[in-house]
């Protein structure tokens, strides 16, 4: 099933159980999709792919909303911005542990054939297509950046 489908699927469900903070986060994802299925350029169906970014996307801007929240001292509008992020969470894949993020990333560079951190730009862009919905793109980069600093002071 389509990530699409077991969105409204869902909605479905949640409307049911009148659970309405479920409902509200599964109708911005809705939402989202249709936005991106309607852009200009854009074809009428979403891959897997750019449905996992687009989830990311918004997973992402609750988390910066919920640490503006938790810093503000907003403990109510934090704590309703972390259940959403829970929420959006469930939709993507498990996210990758540190070890396998590394082996990917050395295989990566060994494969770009970079050496030092003047190559960063090259690897990151590899990286960031095969680990896309896997990994976070700061963890990414920390990553690469510690490899390769490591491999030219070795």
């Amino acid at each position: 099933m389509k990530l699409f489908e077991r969105i409204n699927q869902d909605i479905k469900v949640a409307m049911l159980s009148r659970d309405k903070d479920r409902l509200e986060t599964l109708r911005s994802i809705k939402s989202a999709f249709l936005l991106a299925k309607t852009e200009k350029g854009a074809s009428h169906d979403l891959t897997e792919e750019t449905e996992l970014k687009i989830i990311q996307k918004l997973l992402k801007q609750r988390k910066d909303s919920a640490e503006i929240y938790q810093q503000q001292k907003r403990n109510d509008l934090y704590e309703k911005e972390m259940l959403e992020a829970s929420i959006l969470s469930e939709y993507l894949p498990a996210p990758m542990s540190v070890e396998e993020l590394n082996k990917a990333l050395m295989q990566i560079i060994s494969e770009a054939g970079a050496k030092t951190t003047s190559d960063m730009g090259k690897v990151m862009g590899i990286a960031s297509k095969k680990l896309a919905g896997k990994a976070d793109g700061k963890l990414i980069a920390a990553g690469v950046r510690a490899i390769l600093e490591k491999n030219a002071n070795a």
